[in-house]
């Protein structure tokens, strides 16, 4: 209960704040790119079941569908102008305050996948973090804020980018978010936000890796070189 009236009244103080800039932002995306504001993108939520989640429209229509489809690269041609400029702000993710406002998603819990992306876990972790809400940060949201970076190195580096994202960032995105499912607490909770207002701000800061004892290291040598852990 406690946990759902902080989501409730953080988010309804975040809607109440970015009214006015957002309002500005939806006119933007109406008269530029796609000539539309939102989207609603279909995500495994709570008890493994589909929900929509709403976010500004920053790709081309179908992207899904295009080239690397969910995966993400850096400079990725998919991404509207106006979209970059919204995707390295964290801008793009405002309107899922709403989703958490209405209980579909939680302030902190773990990351909600599309359904393709959500099978590269494992079964086990597959069934484990659908026991609780998922969130618009977390631990794996945290981490893997700048996913980008470590699928444009695995391209430089001319691995394959599926065999990337399912052997090398998707196991220690699991752990982590089993690792919240096991640890979570409302002062866990809080920590993470402010991590999360903190890497916003500085994207360079690493420090919160300090901030939760008992993490899994990630075996990935990519991945630990793009977190920060050498």
């Amino acid at each position: 209960m406690i946990k759902r009236a902080m989501d409730f009244f953080v988010s309804a103080c975040v809607l109440l704040i970015v009214a006015a800039p957002l309002s500005v932002i939806i006119v933007i995306l109406k008269l530029t790119g796609e000539h539309e504001a939102f989207y609603f993108q279909d995500r495994v939520g709570l008890s493994g079941k589909i929900i929509k989640v709403t976010k500004l429209v920053t790709m081309v229509k179908n992207s899904a569908s295009m080239g690397t489809q969910d995966i993400t690269l850096r400079n990725d041609p998919r991404v509207l102008p106006v979209g970059k400029l919204l995707r390295k702000t964290k801008l793009n993710e405002i309107p899922q305050f709403w989703d958490v406002l209405v209980g579909k998603l939680s302030l902190v819990g773990w990351r909600p996948l599309m359904p393709e992306g959500f099978a590269d876990y494992s079964e086990d972790i597959q069934r484990r973090i659908v026991t609780v809400k998922p969130g618009i940060t977390g631990l794996g949201s945290l981490f893997f804020r700048d996913e980008e970076s470590i699928i444009t190195a695995a391209a430089t580096d001319g691995r394959d980018l599926r065999n990337c994202y399912r052997n090398d960032i998707m196991p220690y995105k699991g752990a982590l978010e089993m690792w919240y499912v096991d640890h979570g607490s409302l002062v866990v909770d809080i920590k993470i936000m402010i991590a999360t207002a903190i890497a916003v701000a500085m994207p360079s800061w690493k420090g919160f890796h300090r901030w939760f004892a008992g993490l899994p290291v990630p075996k990935s040598d990519i991945v630990r070189r793009q977190l920060g852990f050498e």
